[in-house]
């Protein structure tokens, strides 16, 4: 059989209104008019992001937003996922997330953005006393949140004022006034970094939140792309030419000459709101606590402004965790193969985790430490060492991929005193719920991993009882022969 992934990445599409366009021809967007954001959109949002074919939705004339105010969710699911990177149709999350890889991963190229004098961004702009946030369908997602969210599919642009470097990061925004707007940067985050440079030489930070944009610049600036890289020029690296940009005006910084809405402004030390409580990534609420707020001067936005949310549900699978695995799961093993470990099969970062709290990695082992090796590999690399939890190591009949069979593996393969070691002091979030109050005190945001050896043992792997689990290629013929007893009359 053909090696799908070997097929040319193309990604034809420059911003979301394209990609949307892309989508509505495909057949896999649903349009609502007249929710509210009080709690109307966050049911819609339990309702359909957890379901990996669920369609996109474009929400129209919410209360409070001016028609044509449009908010688009659920970018990443059905086969729109495969488009959205630019990849062939029909495979499947693993062929999606190696494909991915061997496009973008294994030779990585940038291509530069190009300032340009104008664009669509410019067709409205609010400065002053006309700032209004409250003219965007920004909801309240979860029925425990502290306010409204404007900024979940959102990405923000710094520069490093001593290194002049760019950097693209995802931090969410939640709307305090009409003219106010909180930032959520997690310790050790680029963004972060940048934003402290400023404040140690006493000026407040510039910076520039692109609140509609093109789903990839978002996708990559919620990864972990390596220091002094910026994801823009990532992004115009995987589809082969620049990125138009134009400059703000106040902060001289650069953002898409396309996307669909921007706010620009600096961020102070001195200048904080209460934010919070919300519903995260890891399926639980957090605290509400003293968070930066952007001093706004000025919010740009094209005629009929889309807002793009990507909130997380929590729980489970949803959008956020789909599309994270995809991309983690080929940054883990491209950093592995880069370190010089062998026999990388399969790496998974499971949706359950949030794609981050839980990875199996699939090997042929070849040498006694093998596992172990590449179990702390893939612990701390650049890829996962933020939130990882748990790395299970398996052999190459595992399907990493299928969570009962990582577990069966786990659990059969090990023993728990021998098979398990741990790291300490590791880089933690603070989304995560077992983060101990003490510890948030004083901003020691670490935990401890667990770096799990379920392989065959290999000293005695031959000894070792043979599976009477199918192997794939026995899987597959099966489903091919007798799939039709499991249909439905």
């Amino acid at each position: 059989m053909q090696d799908r992934r070997n097929s040319t990445a193309n990604v034809t599409y420059d911003d979301l209104r394209e990609w949307l366009a892309i989508a509505e021809r495909m057949g896999e967007v649903r349009h609502v008019k007249g929710a509210d954001w009080k709690e109307q959109i966050g049911l819609a949002a339990e309702a359909v992001l957890r379901h990996e074919d669920g369609p996109c939705v474009v929400f129209d004339e919410v209360e409070g937003s001016p028609k044509g105010f449009r908010l688009l969710m659920n970018v990443f699911a059905g086969k729109r996922r495969n488009m959205t990177f630019g990849l062939p149709d029909g495979l499947d999350k693993w062929e999606m997330s190696d494909a991915y890889r061997v496009a973008y991963l294994e030779k990585p190229t940038q291509v530069k953005h190009e300032i340009v004098p104008t664009g669509p961004i410019f067709e409205n702009i609010m400065e002053g006393d006309d700032i209004d946030l409250y003219k965007f369908p920004a909801p309240i997602w979860h029925p425990n949140d502290g306010g409204r969210y404007i900024g979940t599919g959102t990405y923000s642009i710094t520069r490093d004022p001593q290194e002049n470097w760019l950097n693209a990061g995802a931090y969410r925004a939640q709307v305090h006034s009409k003219n106010t707007v909180g930032i959520s940067m997690a310790l050790g985050h680029h963004g972060t970094m940048h934003r402290q440079k400023y404040w140690d030489k006493g000026e407040a930070c510039p910076i520039v939140m692109i609140l509609g944009g093109d789903p990839l610049h978002f996708f990559a600036g919620g990864t972990e792309a390596p220091y002094g890289m910026f994801e823009i020029d990532m992004v115009g690296g995987m589809r082969g030419r620049p990125t138009k940009m134009v400059t703000g005006k106040h902060t001289g910084l650069p953002f898409p000459a396309h996307c669909e809405i921007v706010i620009e402004g600096f961020i102070s030390p001195d200048k904080r709101h209460l934010e919070g409580p919300f519903g995260e990534w890891t399926g639980h609420y957090n605290g509400s606590s003293q968070l930066p707020v952007i001093d706004i001067k000025a919010i740009y936005y094209r005629n009929d402004p889309i807002l793009l949310g990507v909130p997380p549900m929590g729980g489970g699978s949803d959008e956020m965790a789909r599309y994270r695995a995809v991309m983690r799961s080929a940054m883990i093993k491209q950093n592995m193969t880069n370190a010089g470990v062998p026999g990388v099969e399969k790496v998974w970062c499971h949706e359950v985790g949030g794609s981050r709290m839980l990875h199996g990695i699939a090997i042929k082992q070849r040498y006694p430490g093998h596992a172990i090796q590449s179990g702390f590999v893939a612990a701390q690399c650049g890829g996962s060492a933020y939130a990882s939890k748990y790395v299970v190591v398996v052999d190459e009949d595992i399907d990493v991929t299928d969570l009962e069979q990582l577990i069966w593996a786990m659990c059969t393969r090990t023993d728990p005193k021998q098979s398990i070691q741990f790291i300490e002091g590791a880089w933690d979030s603070r989304a995560d719920p077992r983060l101990e109050p003490e510890k948030r005190a004083i901003r020691d945001v670490t935990h401890s991993v667990a770096v799990i050896d379920a392989c065959r043992p290999y000293k005695w792997r031959d000894k070792f009882p043979p599976s009477n689990a199918a192997t794939p290629e026995n899987a597959k013929k099966a489903k091919d022969m007798f799939g039709y007893l499991m249909e439905k009359g």
